[in-house]
This record gives C-alpha cells, structure tokens and sequence, in this order.
C-alpha cells in the first residue's frame, strides 16, 4: 500500500494506493474536513456523525468504506476510514457544504453526458476523440484508439450474449486474451509501462494497440461460431483469439528484430506512435 498526501487547496487529503485491488483510496475524514466549512473544529466527530446519518439512511457508502493504515499528524500509522475514487464522489454528494458544490455541479455534468451517449452513441465517439487531442495524442494513434474502442464494445457485446455480464468475468477473459498474446498478464503488462489506475490501452503504441485489437476480433469470431455455453469455454476461446494475435506478434519481431511489447507510456505520445518515431 503506498501512502501520499493529496493537498486540496489548503488542505490535506491522505490518499492511498492499493496494488491488489489496483484502486485509490481517500480518507473519509479528510474530505469531509476539506469540504465542510462547520467539520473544521473537529473533523473526526463530523464524519461519525454524517456516517451514523448515511447509515440511517441506507446508503451503501458506508458499507464499502475500508479500514486502511494511513500516516496519521502525530507520524505513525493509523487505520483511517477510506474510500474508492467512486464512492469518494458519492460521499462528496452527501456534504452540505457550498465547497463541495462544484464537484456536485461536475458530476451532474458528467451524468448529462453519458446520458446523451447512450442516446447518441456518436457522441461518444466525438468526445473521446476530442478527449485524446486534448491530451496530446496524434491523430494516427487517435485513429487506432478509436477503432479499439469498436472492436472491444463488439467483444463484450459478444460476452454479453453468451450470458457473461459481471465485470469481474470481463477482466479475468480479458487478462486470459492479453496474457495469450503479449506473454504479460495485464497487471503485469501496466506495471512494466510504469501504470496504476490509467487504461492500459490508453498507453499502447500503435502496434501493441493492432495486435490487440487482432486478438479481440479473433476471440469475437471464434465465440460467434463456437457459441460457447460456459464461462470456461468463453476463457478458452479468449486464449485462442490471443493466440492468434502472438503468432503475428513474433512474426513482426522476428522481421523488424525489435520487441513488440514496449515500456513506452503516454508520458510521452510520440513513442506510441509508430509514425513519429520514423
């Protein structure tokens, strides 16, 4: 678990880390005294009250709040009352405070959104082109990233169909595919590009993103003609789809003499395009 301090203006947020369940966590009380002018005297007390209150009230925030060891004012490790970046935000909405009215103002924005992406899928597209060239990403990588992003919404269209809908089943199908392709499994893969939270495809180069995206087409074809009726035969059939992608993977290696897989991340944009480097 690694232990930092977030400041949020003047004030201090404990943050952490967690490596296995690769999530943030956020001290509960330390939001609560960043946001809440009236918790200032003393923020402990004001979180024991607002948590009794979210309790009464049924909210499922307080269930999923972790007990982790952050480093307290006098030095030492304490367990404080933590939460996940999303149920931060939830907690967020429960603060009647006006410092906290932007970050609701943001996330009804961020609601109106998705709303009008599900409505208009295009949407989505558009802004998370326009997403990417904020960030600095070229327009061939764009370009590749985006047909990614169709090509996995049709394989988990294709897991849906099959009975497959957790998220959890996604990640373990999706590791079991990128293990069979690149040799990495995919917390592997992130930690060699020097990631945590950040989308793995999202610091792909453009090859890596190619061969992936082999690997997910592949897997959608195999199970639309297999039609597989069981979760194991769903993995077997993601570790065919990778399989196919790693041939073409030593393929270019053993052309080019270079290897595929690189630690090349999106701190640098021009690395993930295959184009720039030439």
């Amino acid at each position: 678990m690694e232990n930092k301090i977030k400041l949020f203006e003047d004030r201090r947020i404990r943050y952490a880390w967690d490596a296995e369940r690769e999530e943030w966590f956020f001290s509960a009380v330390d939001v609560c005294y960043a946001l809440s002018e009236s918790a200032g005297k003393d923020p402990g007390s004001y979180w024991r009250k607002l948590k009794q209150r979210l309790k009464n009230e049924g909210s499922e925030v307080v269930t999923n709040c972790h007990g982790l060891k952050l480093v307290a004012p006098d030095g030492k490790m304490r367990e404080t009352d933590c939460f996940s970046t999303k149920d931060t935000l939830r907690l967020i909405q429960s603060i009647p405070s006006p410092k906290a009215e932007p970050f609701k103002m943001w996330l009804a924005q961020v609601g109106a959104e998705r709303v009008d992406e599900i409505a208009d899928p295009e949407k989505a597209i558009l802004r998370g082109a326009d997403y990417y060239r904020a960030k600095g990403y070229t327009e061939g990588w764009i370009n590749q990233r985006l047909q990614a992003i169709e090509m996995r919404k049709e394989l988990t269209d294709e897991w849906k169909a099959r009975g497959i809908e957790e998220e959890r089943d996604y990640a373990i199908l999706t590791n079991e595919m990128t293990k069979a392709w690149s040799g990495l499994s995919v917390r592997d893969y992130k930690q060699l590009k020097g990631l945590k939270k950040e989308n793995l495809r999202d610091n792909m180069t453009n090859v890596e993103l190619v061969l992936n995206m082999l690997a997910e087409v592949t897997t959608t074809a195999i199970s639309k003609s297999r039609k597989p009726d069981t979760f194991i035969e769903s993995k077997e059939i993601a570790r065919e789809g990778g399989d196919v992608a790693k041939d073409a993977r030593l393929n270019i290696e053993k052309r080019t003499g270079k290897k595929v897989i690189s630690s090349a991340n999106a701190q640098n944009k021009l690395q993930l395009d295959v184009k720039a480097e030439e």
